[in-house]
């Protein structure tokens, strides 16, 4: 290579993140607080290893595809300036994409909202060895990840390494990649956090903004300061706990359905076992989808609940009378003024066993929280938005809190 620039790289990264840089195992993962510098030293590692190994590819991927030109796109173009390696790259934006010239090595950006382009992606040079998830915490389902993962696969070059980067802001305690990152001890991860404290191109005023969070706000000062795990605020249930049900659903006998309905938004079926005296719920199963017919809906419905009832958001009365032709045994909701909080209120008086195989229950319980006004201040109704199985929750309950269910009957 002509005209080589030659750099002091602690100059230029700065401190922190040496394990981080020499982590060769397959899950390289950083949830760090704000102005931790992780997205940078990401960055700057990235092109920093395409150059350095001639046959590595890179896979960079976001939940949804147009939010990577303002993230990681932007973050590898500052990288390649901050490394005075500008006139060995090429850089594409439609699509967004990025050649190293010596060698033809690629950069590929990717979303989740189009899942066939990563799972249908070809190199020219080399292989596809490296990926890097950014804000991984909006990846709420952890199959897409494993579908994710899967796509780095196959022997590879000597001196090459498989590896996926993840990087992520501090985000619910709930959240599956604590349990899948930070609850292990593995030879093949690397879990880190980071925060402000060891960015030191940090201002004054920066580190002004952080001590008087410490001061003012200290609980919001643990997650967004030292990146500790946090916990959404104004989350309403906090009387719930995920478990391996596996043994016990065969005996449950008191069984009840509920179902909110979707057009975009998922339909959403919720299962729970409920046995008097026992001041517990156990929610068992879901259903889960969205963009399909009342057919297909009816059928995934009756194939789980059998004879049994489903109680539905009464607003879907035409809904209800199709399934009904279709042979579901479905029955509105009563709803009413006040019926929302007084089914919160129910349900927070039970403890919730959550099966560990549901989860997008568990992840709409762990974010499901209050509502606040003008002033910041919560008020007494949820968050509209990501609800639809908490929903469902509360219809299914209904024939339990009126009185109408029959001990011993399954619904």
């Amino acid at each position: 290579m002509k005209n080589k620039t030659n750099i002091y790289l602690p100059d230029i990264i700065g401190k922190g993140y040496k394990d981080f840089w020499n982590f060769k195992g397959r899950y390289n993962v950083c949830k760090g607080s704000r102005a931790s510098k992780k997205s940078k030293t990401t960055a700057l590692r990235c092109i920093y290893n395409i150059m350095k190994y001639p046959e590595a590819n890179l896979l960079v991927v976001r939940k949804t595809y147009r939010t990577l030109k303002d993230s990681c796109f932007a973050e590898l173009k500052w990288a390649i300036h901050r490394l005075q390696v500008d006139k060995w790259w090429s850089i594409k934006e439609s699509p967004l994409e990025m050649t190293y010239k010596p060698t033809g090595q690629k950069i590929y950006f990717r979303g989740l909202d189009d899942p066939l382009k990563i799972t249908s992606i070809t190199v020219d040079v080399g292989v596809l060895c490296w990926g890097w998830i950014e804000e991984a915490y909006e990846i709420m389902n952890e199959d897409d990840f494993n579908t994710l993962d899967e796509s780095i696969r196959g022997e590879l070059p000597s001196g090459l390494f498989k590896q996926w980067v993840i990087t992520f802001n501090p985000w619910n305690e709930q959240h599956w990649l604590k349990r899948r990152f930070f609850d292990v001890s593995s030879p093949d991860i690397l879990a880190k956090t980071t925060n402000y404290l060891c960015n030191e191109w940090l201002g004054e005023d920066d580190l002004k903004t952080f001590e008087d969070m410490k001061r003012n706000r200290p609980e919001r000062y643990k997650v967004a300061g030292l990146g500790g795990w946090g916990v959404t605020k104004g989350v309403i249930f906090h009387n719930f706990e995920t478990a391996d049900l596996t043994d016990m659903i065969p005996r449950f006998a008191n069984i009840y359905n509920g179902l909110d309905f979707g057009v975009t938004d998922p339909n959403a079926l919720i299962r729970f076992d409920f046995e008097p005296g026992q001041k517990k719920i156990y929610v068992f199963e879901e259903f889960y989808q969205g963009g399909i017919s009342l057919e297909t809906l009816a059928r995934e419905v009756n194939k789980r609940i059998g004879n049994g009832y489903v109680t539905c958001d009464s607003a879907g009365a035409q809904q209800i009378l199709e399934l009904c032709r279709l042979g579901v045994r479905a029955l509105p909701s009563r709803k009413g003024p006040g019926s929302k909080l007084y089914g919160i209120q129910w349900l927070q008086g039970y403890d919730i066993i959550v099966d560990y195989r549901c989860k997008n229950f568990i992840k709409e319980i762990s974010n499901y929280r209050w509502n606040t006004d003008k002033h910041g201040n919560p008020t007494d109704m949820p968050v509209d938005g990501n609800d639809h199985l908490m929903d469902a929750l509360r219809y299914a309950s209904e024939p339990i809190q009126h009185g109408t269910a029959t001990a011993g009957i399954r619904f």
